[in-house]
């Protein structure tokens, strides 16, 4: 889904109320929720040794067929990662089964094009063997690393190591009913934990278990809290996400004389941002000598925020683990179907308030039980299982396609009844090993 940002977009200053006004503006745009897109994050592996670096020049031949706008068949745009992941973006569709359909056609043919070049797409949260250089020298990328190093490590693998799958979903109508976005929003949230628990796929580093289910979710929380955990809870979502978004600190600042627009090397100067430079700050003159931020510098930091549900006129739910072969199908129809289906929102409210413990959302230690004990966990156990149940009986009141409803199916035998994710697979091979 594409962003369409209103308000100014100029050298003036930019106000705090012109800012407040903005935000409010871009990131929750409402109408019927109707619309379903999915982004896939790859890391790449050669075919004969999943330990090799790839170079640059091997990645650009090999993704050169499906990388130029418009060269995959259903319109997804396909993009690189600071270590060398891709990304398939697919566009909004119309339904469900279109969005899938879509993305299987355009992912089949950027398989294709690896293939044929000795390397394959594998779907993890974490690579568990290499530690991969970063291979985008963006000044963008340098300054996401200057500022994340100075807390530690956990900047570098979530840009370097990590591969997540995302799914947009419409932010909804204007009102209190399920439909609208005041609801969707929680709910959202309250699914987050069951959706990280029941999908974690990362318990390695570097050969080795982590102790975590989901090291790639427990890598995020460790990041700056201020953009990487979900907003406190507010009655009204675009006053939370507002000054959520304004009191986050400044990622980097752009060099509006350079060339903003490339990923490719050099170029840019240096975009670092004064250190504990919240955007509030900038817009209140907190650093003497900087530039005026204006609405484009404000379009920017908002997408350097990260939380576990992002609102950019939509919906992003961020917090899933990138999913191996066409594991990424079920969580995406899992977490459109709890949304979009009134009884299974219902349902999904009511399976999640255990989690919540009479609070609106699920406390940080539940999203940290999540990411290290999955479905193991009873309260999220029980979640799960109400969630997927919810969910087969939205998928066959609606004629859902069989395909769909069997992979759920299939998936919730396998994994949920059982108490399992797929991180156990990974763990069993080891101890077979």
């Amino acid at each position: 889904m594409t962003a369409h940002p209103v308000g100014r977009d100029d050298l003036d200053d930019l106000t705090e109320e012109d800012a407040e006004a903005h935000v409010h503006g871009v990131c929750f745009k409402t109408g019927p929720p109707e619309r379903t897109g999915v982004e896939l994050e790859w890391l790449v592996q050669e075919r004969s040794d999943p330990r090799a670096l790839i170079s640059v020049d091997r990645l650009d031949a090999a993704l050169a067929p499906v990388e130029a706008p418009g060269a995959l068949p259903r319109g997804s745009r396909l993009t690189r990662e600071p270590g060398g992941q891709v990304e398939l973006s697919s566009p909004p569709a119309r339904g469900l089964g279109a969005c899938v359909e879509a993305m299987a056609a355009d992912l089949a043919a950027a398989r294709q094009a690896l293939d044929e070049a000795g390397l394959v797409l594998v779907g993890k949260g974490l690579d568990p063997l290499r530690e991969p250089p970063r291979v985008l020298d963006h000044p963008r990328y340098r300054a996401m690393e200057s500022f994340f190093d100075r807390e530690g490590p956990w900047g570098r693998t979530m840009m370097r190591r990590t591969a997540s799958l995302q799914i947009n979903l419409d932010s909804g109508e204007e009102g209190d009913g399920a439909g609208g976005y005041r609801a969707r929003w929680e709910l959202a949230h309250r699914i987050g934990p069951v959706l990280v628990a029941a999908f974690a796929n990362s318990p390695f580093r570097s050969g080795r278990p982590t102790g975590w289910l989901s090291t790639r979710q427990a890598t995020w929380a460790r990041m700056d809290p201020g953009r990487t955990r979900h907003p406190r809870h507010h009655a009204e979502p675009r006053a939370a996400w507002t000054r959520y978004a304004l009191d986050a600190r400044v990622l980097c600042i752009r060099d509006t004389d350079a060339d903003a627009g490339g990923t490719g090397p050099g170029g840019g100067g240096d975009w670092s941002a004064p250190p504990g430079l919240t955007f509030r700050g900038w817009l209140r003159g907190a650093h003497p000598g900087l530039r005026r931020p204006t609405t484009a510098d404000l379009d920017y930091h908002l997408s350097t925020l990260f939380p576990p549900v992002r609102p950019r006129g939509w919906l992003e739910l961020r917090m899933i683990d990138a999913q191996d072969g066409d594991g990424w199908i079920v969580p995406t129809v899992l977490a459109a179907t709890l949304l979009d289906d009134p009884l299974a929102a219902d349902a999904a409210r009511a399976a999640t308030e255990p989690l919540c413990a009479g609070a609106p959302l699920p406390a940080e230690e539940v999203w940290a039980r999540a990411s290290r004990d999955g479905l193991a966990d009873p309260e999220l156990g029980r979640a799960a299982r109400a969630c997927f149940a919810a969910a087969e009986s939205a998928l066959a009141r609606a004629h859902a396609p069989a395909p769909l409803r069997a992979a759920l199916s299939a998936f919730a035998e396998r994994y949920p009844d059982r108490g399992r994710c797929p991180a156990h697979d990974q763990l069993d091979a080891l101890s077979r090993a």
